[in-house]
This record gives C-alpha cells, structure tokens and sequence, in this order.
C-alpha cells in the first residue's frame, strides 16, 4: 500500500461492522489532574456541567481549556467510534472510528458552554475535514459532542455564526460534527495533562486567525 493510499484510508470512517472489537477493560489513568489536583474520572461535585470537543491532536486541545477559569478538570480521551476502551494504538490506525477528544468538566457559575464554544472555535481550523494540520485520519476531525439540547442549540447557533466569519475571509465549509456524546474512553496515563508534564511537546493544533462573536 503505497504511502497515499494508506492516507486516505485513515480519512475513511469504518462502519461498525469493520471497526476493531476492543475490550471489556478500562485503561488505567491519573486519580487526580497533574496541575489542578482535581479528579479526573470523578465523581465531581455537584452543579458542575461537563462538554467534549474534538479539535485534533487531544495534547494540545487540553491545554487550551485547562487554561481557562471555571474550568475543574480536563482529560483526554476518545469517543465518537465503535471500539470499547481502544489504545492509542488502536485509534491511530483509523479502524476505531473514535476521535481524539477532551473531556471539560466546568463550574456553570464561573463559565459557561459558550466560553468554551469560543475557544472550540478559534483554537483550530474546523474547515479541514479529516485532518488538522499535518496531523491526517479520523482522528483528528472537528467535533462538538453534546450531552442535551441546550448544548446542541448552542453549537449549532455558534457553527452559523462562525461560518459567517469564515465566508467574510475566503475559509471553506465548516466541516465539525456536531453529535449526541457517546461512550468516553479515558486515554492512557502519559496522555492526560501531556503538555503540562512535557512542556516543550508537540502541538499540532493551530486556529484560523478568525475571532468568534
């Protein structure tokens, strides 16, 4: 399989007949959050909302949102696909289905769903379909995963609205899925909080300059 075709079969979505089977066991992670000392699998306190976004490579999204105020916890992890509890491994090879994703858990009277839709779309280019950057597969696509109705008026209203800005500066369609939230899958341990523990680690995860409003 010559180095193009292996590309643009990780751009394809295995059904679910085609994805990999996985396994009944969870991958162990972190008790607590490496910089917030905050749980990362919960239970969290009370009154507390949580989002997931995929924005591509997930050490970089997470970064984005632990930095903001109101936020409790982060961890990455994948959802979107077929597979129980994958590897990274298995996710890599794009027969998972999954997307790279953060898990945000936020405090509703500090923050809202809103903020973080802001830094959803100014914090990467969601016009690029299966890839973000050099980073290419299914993977790395751009997702909103909503956990009610509200959250989905919300991503749907903001998606509009930043297409808007986007036609204003010669930016295709935007390509981002906005989709009930499936299982989470936790990621491996040296995943979660990767940039914090690894601060001159890679970043693939650029925005398009355009301010969302």
């Amino acid at each position: 399989m010559s180095l193009m075709d292996l590309i643009n079969k990780k751009s394809l979505l295995p059904s679910e007949s085609e994805a990999l089977q996985g396994r009944a066991e969870e991958v162990e992670v972190p008790d607590e959050h490496f910089l917030k000392g905050t749980p990362i699998k919960g239970p969290y306190p009370e009154g507390l909302d949580q989002a997931v976004f995929g924005m591509g490579c997930f050490w970089g999204v997470e970064k984005k949102f632990w930095l903001l105020d109101g936020v409790y916890t982060t961890a990455v992890g994948y959802s979107g696909g077929f597979t129980k509890n994958p590897t990274y491994r298995e996710v890599c090879t794009g027969m998972t289905g999954h997307n790279e994703v953060v898990l945000v858990v936020f405090d509703p009277n500090k923050t809202s769903y809103e903020v973080l839709l802001k830094t959803f779309w100014e914090d990467h280019d969601p016009t690029q379909g299966m890839q973000q950057g050099n980073d290419v597969g299914t993977q790395y696509r751009s997702g909103a995963y909503v956990f009610n109705q509200e959250q989905k008026s919300a991503a749907t209203d903001s998606l509009t609205s930043y297409q808007q800005n986007l036609n204003k500066s010669g930016f295709g369609v935007i390509t981002t899925e906005i989709e009930p939230v499936g299982p989470f899958y936790f990621a491996e341990h040296y995943h979660q909080q990767y940039l914090a523990k690894n601060p001159d680690g890679y970043c693939g995860v650029d925005g398009t300059g355009i301010e969302f409003n």
